[in-house]
């Protein structure tokens, strides 16, 4: 029988490798910035164009390559940082496997120039699928400028698989904040198309954060600082009223490297219980120094993964630390059992006479209904106790005493009726609320003449309110309600440039936007079916659901708008139904196109038969 096993070419083992490093743009940015880094770089610049699909381009002032580095560098598994094996539990550096370069070279257009600072001229290399097709001596400034052409150009299927430029550019600019806050020492320039997105200067870690996610940043931070023999931490958490639906704004770093970790992310929020409620999540941004040789970074190819040694006293010191900085600046709930001075008597006070409590003294001959006026007689000062009920009215009124009893002839009549008609509106409650019953203030159970209909309220909200937004998005003219008093909402520099892509759809949704800036937008009117307390919610739960890639690259924002009012508006569970609103959700439903499944494809309601629940207790 004939062998069958044989050595891969080394263009297709690149390829492949490439599929385990390089899954899309931001991953190449991420490798090249982490380079540029590495090389004691304190200014980089990254270009971009077409989300990355066209150009990703890295310039930074690093120490830069000789002739023989620049072109080794391009080697699988050639690398300056690891010697031996040893070296793989001692890494101070980002990258260190030697793949990145030649992965990226193996599915890409390279272009490469380089110089150290004591050469006079550098060297140019230009590379396409693994090939060099050319090295020759250039002019360039000191440093190292990389160049990313057309990926994937040699995967076609690859490259169909990479999503719309909005969703490539959110990543992008993920792994770009990730990089930006681990060195807050380090200028990082970004230009997307020709347009600047971020000019961070070197600076402070407080200000590096307000720097990228708004000035209004600043206020909700609170320092975490701790130092023990096996890790310091230092960073901030948000205030516990700045807590947000989702988890987007939650950085952990270690030694300068971002990581995550649901571990010490429980960590965090066990410290916030209490502070928080359900199914909100804090802001963190953690940074955790611990020596070299107690984590390992080398478990995942995208090196976002660690292992930690002691990670339970890490757990405990995480949490303790946390909890401590939010009791130290009065964010969380302290028991004071101390009594409040200001309500002491003074010292010279204390031997005075109190002021006496005036007498009321009532007249019981006293007729409200005499006309002629009554001589007021004198009150009494002397101290004595004070009853409310016991008060003086005088007044002048007409004399009628004659007849003055048969206003309350028809008290008793009256009483009776109202009585009657509260029995029969009780009456008619309880028959209107058997056609319906709500459970544990999540689901509505409905009687039909088959069985039974076990309806999620949460869920079936939904569908009703994302037919309606769609209908009024994509049909019918959206009204909208002027604002006596436009609002200014802060969102981060990125979350501004998402809201003026979809500034177009939203506006056919109803909003009016008077002004944009870095941080701020100007909002001076809203659909009519929401409310001025709903528009942050709403947006943010707009953002989200684009961050996480809803929207396909040919899908328009109308359909991500309308489920995602529909998620903010619709009534959560615990809420108390009465029973005609109960009957009028159930109504709702049914008459939508679609009234089965919620807008993520949820089912809304369960149907049980007679036959089904005969069938429960048969057993």
């Amino acid at each position: 029988m004939s062998d069958i096993i044989q050595l891969l070419p080394d263009h297709v083992a690149n390829q492949i490798a490439a599929g385990e490093v390089v899954q899309r743009p931001a991953s190449v940015v991420k490798e090249l910035l982490e380079n540029a880094i590495d090389a004691g770089s304190t200014n980089i610049t990254l270009l971009l164009k077409d989300a990355g699909k066209t150009l990703v381009q890295v310039i930074d002032n690093g120490k830069g390559m000789s002739t023989t580095d620049a072109r080794l560098c391009f080697e699988r598994h050639a690398t300056s940082k690891i010697k031996n094996a040893e070296d793989l539990f001692n890494l101070n550096t980002k990258g260190f496997r030697g793949e990145a370069l030649a992965s990226i070279a193996a599915i890409a257009h390279v272009e490469l120039k380089t110089k150290q600072i004591e050469e006079e001229l550098g060297t140019c290399i230009k590379i396409e699928g693994s090939k060099v097709i050319s090295q020759e001596v250039t002019s360039t400034p000191q440093g190292t400028s990389l160049a990313v052409k057309n990926l994937f150009y040699n995967i076609p299927a690859r490259r169909n698989f990479l999503k719309s430029d909005t969703v490539e550019t959110r990543h992008i600019i993920d792994e770009f904040q990730r990089i930006a806050l681990a060195h807050p020492n380090i200028t990082f320039i970004l230009h997307h198309n020709n347009n600047e997105v971020y000019n961070l200067k070197s600076s402070n870690l407080r200000k590096r954060i307000v720097s990228i996610f708004g000035t209004k940043t600043n206020e909700k931070l609170v320092p975490v600082n701790e130092e023990t023999d096996i890790i310091s931490i230092q960073g901030f958490v948000a205030k516990p009223e700045f807590a947000k639906k989702k988890r987007g704004e939650q950085f952990f770093f270690v030694n300068d490297r971002f990581i995550k970790s649901s571990y010490l992310n429980h960590a965090v929020n066990s410290a916030f219980e209490g502070l928080l409620d359900q199914g909100v999540h804090p802001t963190y941004f953690i940074y955790f120094h611990v020596p070299p040789n107690t984590i390992d970074i080398n478990i995942h190819p995208t090196k976002t993964e660690v292992k930690f040694d002691n990670e339970k006293a890490l757990y405990a010191i995480i949490r303790a630390t946390v909890k401590h900085s939010l009791g130290q600046y009065n964010v969380a709930p302290l028991l004071d059992f101390n009594r409040d001075a200001t309500l002491d008597t003074p010292y010279e006070f204390k031997d005075k006479q109190r002021v006496s409590t005036p007498k009321i003294i009532v007249d019981p001959t006293f007729n409200p209904f005499n006309n002629n006026p009554i001589e007021s007689k004198p009150v009494s000062r002397e101290t004595t106790s004070f009853s409310p009920s016991k008060t003086t009215y005088q007044s002048n009124f007409k004399k009628d005493t004659g007849n003055w009893e048969s206003l309350y002839a028809n008290l008793d009549i009256e009483t009776q009726h109202s009585s009657n008609s509260q029995e029969l509106f009780q009456s008619e409650k309880e028959t209107e609320t058997t056609k319906t019953f709500q459970i544990q203030k999540k689901y509505i159970l409905s009687l039909i003449k088959s069985g039974v209909v076990l309806i999620h309220q949460t869920l079936a909200h939904q569908r009703v309110l994302y037919e309606e937004y769609l209908e009024h998005i994509t049909v019918k003219e959206a009204n909208s309600q002027q604002l006596l008093f436009p609002i200014n909402i802060s969102f981060s520099q990125t979350d501004i440039e998402m809201i003026k892509e979809m500034k177009a759809d939203l506006e056919s949704a109803g909003f009016v936007f008077n002004e944009f800036s870095d941080d701020t937008v100007v909002i001076g009117g809203i659909p009519t079916s929401i409310s001025e307390s709903q528009i942050t919610l709403i947006l943010e739960q707009l953002l989200d659901d684009v961050k996480l890639e809803v929207p396909d690259a040919s899908f328009s924002h109308f359909d991500v708008m309308a489920k995602s009012f529909a998620k903010s508006l619709a009534i959560k569970t615990g809420t108390i139904l009465s029973g005609k609103e109960q009957e009028t959700l159930v109504n709702n439903l049914f008459s939508c196109k679609e009234p089965s499944v919620s807008p993520l494809g949820k089912p809304t309601f369960k149907t049980l038969t007679l036959q089904e629940i005969d069938t429960i207790f048969s057993k």
